[in-house]
């Protein structure tokens, strides 16, 4: 694919959004590293973000259009197994229909199979949360249809880069999708937008680097990519080995098959300040300039903050510089949101951001 020239875009931002959500709120609290925590991932982060933005000058959110997300051959479908979207589409339904509890209930995995082990497909909604999940997220009776409108607002304002249109737009995701997997979810996680956007520029002949720059490792892209010489996929990350997802995000996970080197993890120690983190991110832009995309993914998570708990120590005026060194790689450029869940300086960081890439 060759790229536009720059003459082509508009100034600014195209910003893209949707109030559909709304309708996925966990409200059960869950257990983290044995402390019962409220769930973090509420719809005020949409609220904050638009505000930041807003009051940035970046512009107003415009509404997504329709993809036919659902279809078998609809976007989520190059990415997710059919079998994975038909349970997530269904599931809180058949566990309403299992339990006789009413819509306000939260659907949630409590037993998986033992490895390496003969199994049959599961067919109870109770064994398929824990198939379909490798964690302990719930699904709501809202969950399908916040992340299929979440899809919609990835490829909106994907649609108008690859296009074009914009040299570079922000999709304000809600649920995240980094975690997801082909056939699974996790990490307030249910379809993987950033992968639906990467799979449609490919299936358009682009190579893409994915830039993953959430706190937490993105194994499900990882997973999804893995064997691909199409799709470079590059995280800066916290170290699995004591930080969530854990079983992944290593940094000898180099891709297999075709995809051999074309998987570069950088896990860094709890607490790291700009010094080391801006060594790691010039690392990871020299693997992407290597690659010679033609565009560009940006899993955008914020909760390296030094304010959101027990993660990294970047402060206000880093991801400015985060946002400026990616777009040094002067590539038609894609933000997705993924995570940030300090409410006081989660719109700030997103804004800082996108400010170098408008």
């Amino acid at each position: 694919m060759i790229a536009p020239s720059a003459a082509c875009y508009s100034f600014g931002m195209l910003i893209v959004a949707s109030d559909a959500h709304r309708t996925h709120h966990p409200r059960e609290p869950f257990l983290d590293r044995g402390r019962l925590v409220d769930p973090p991932e509420v719809p005020e982060r949409v609220d904050r973000i638009l505000a930041a933005i807003a009051g940035a000058g970046l512009g107003r959110p415009e509404p997504p259009r329709a993809f036919a997300v659902r279809g078998e051959s609809g976007p989520a479908a190059r990415v997710h197994s059919p079998e994975y979207l038909e349970f997530l589409e269904h599931a809180h339904a058949r566990w309403r229909d299992a339990t006789g509890l009413d819509e306000s209930s939260e659907a949630v995995a409590y037993a998986r199979p033992i490895r390496d082990q003969p199994h049959l497909d599961p067919e109870h909604i109770i064994a398929q949360l824990g198939w379909y999940s490798h964690d302990s997220d719930p699904v709501l009776a809202g969950t399908f249809g916040a992340a299929v409108a979440a899809v919609d607002v990835t490829l909106t304002a994907w649609e108008a880069v690859a296009g074009g249109r914009e040299r570079a737009a922000y999709a304000c995701t809600r649920p995240p999708g980094h975690h997801a997997a082909t056939d699974s979810f996790a990490g307030y996680c249910y379809l993987n937008n950033a992968a639906v956007a990467t799979q449609a520029w490919t299936d358009r002949g682009a190579r893409v680097a994915i830039v993953d720059v959430d706190y937490h490792h993105g194994n499900g892209t990882q997973q999804i990519f893995y064997d691909r010489d199409d799709v470079l996929f590059v995280s800066l990350h916290a170290d699995p080995a004591f930080e969530y997802p854990f079983f992944l995000g290593f940094a000898g996970e180099r891709g297999w098959g075709a995809g051999e080197d074309c998987n570069r993890n950088y896990p860094l120690p709890a607490g790291v300040e700009w010094d080391t983190y801006g060594d790691a991110l010039a690392s990871a832009v020299t693997a992407v300039r290597k690659f010679g995309p033609d565009a560009v993914v940006v899993s955008l998570g914020v909760d390296t903050a030094l304010e959101d708990p027990d993660t990294f120590r970047l402060v206000a005026d880093d991801f400015p510089r985060i946002g400026a060194t990616i777009a040094a790689l002067d590539r038609p450029t894609l933000v997705v949101q993924e995570g940030g869940y300090c409410l006081d300086v989660l719109g700030r960081n997103v804004a800082g951001v996108l400010q170098e890439l408008a």
